[in-house]
């Protein structure tokens, strides 16, 4: 995929035959199980199973090419301390962290917000996301707080996850994000009009960052900038540079480059 390339339903003419798209969209769908950068344009091309496009098709060689220039590209689990039993109770060791970034009404068609999310355990990625939203958004702020909403979720359930394995961690959980304003209304104790119809993502996010009288905070947002933000590539086409950066930062080494 280009760039800056927007694939729309009717991207040049229909294919003669759209098994066959059908047939490599599945099979790119799979191999994003091991390749998060991947993942974002998979997502897109999964839209046009129904009626696919040569402009589609084409899209789905520009993955093809991107996978054989980088067949040895992976994500390499490494041992930091934290897989010791008991670890995670040392600081920093066992921490869970989270980034999380939206592409504001980036889809060409429904103008619906795409989510991205990654969550980290002691360094090591170990979930990742790219998801439109269900509902179209009135402002950046909007879908990047319902983006926190989906990581927020899915760092409370490796965190039980861990304890049932019997690997606690009572340590905050790190969660980044790059817009300030949502980062405001997480920390915010006082709901406004403004926020009124993401209430309930408000509630799910300030109930973990604020804490409730039972329960202590469990995590804290943290504002990070956009250059950094390793979501990105959950949300929208990046250039090569970009993706190597992010594609350093998740872990991921390629097992035949140079050393």
């Amino acid at each position: 995929m280009l760039p800056t390339g927007k694939l729309l339903p009717e991207d040049g003419s229909p294919m003669k035959d759209p098994e066959r798209y059908r047939r490599l969209v599945g099979k790119l769908n799979y191999l994003t199980v091991t390749r998060p950068d991947i993942s974002f344009a998979v997502s897109v091309l999964s839209q046009f199973m129904v009626t696919p496009y040569t402009g589609h098709w084409d899209a789905a060689l520009r993955v093809l090419r991107y996978l054989k220039n980088t067949p040895g590209l992976g994500i390499l689990y490494s041992d930091q301390g934290h897989c010791r039993v008991g670890a995670f109770t040392e600081e920093g060791d066992g921490r869970i962290s989270g980034f999380s970034d939206a592409d504001w009404a980036g889809c060409p068609i429904s103008r619906r917000s795409t989510t991205g999310y990654c969550v980290f355990v002691g360094g090591n990625l170990v979930s990742w996301k790219s998801k439109k939203q269900h509902t179209v958004s009135r402002s950046s702020t909007e879908s990047e707080y319902r983006a926190m909403a989906d990581v927020t979720s899915e760092m409370i359930w490796v965190r039980r996850l861990l304890r049932e394995l019997g690997v606690i961690s009572d340590d905050l959980m790190r969660l980044y994000c790059d817009n300030q304003s949502a980062i405001h209304i997480a920390k915010n104790q006082v709901f406004h009009e403004r926020t009124k119809h993401i209430e309930v993502d408000c509630h799910l996010i300030r109930d973990r960052v604020v804490g409730t009288k039972f329960d202590p905070p469990s995590i804290q947002p943290i504002h990070i900038k956009t250059e950094f933000q390793l979501a990105d590539i959950l949300t929208k086409p990046l250039r090569k540079t970009q993706i190597d950066f992010i594609c350093n930062k998740l872990g991921m080494i390629n097992i035949y480059a140079p050393t």
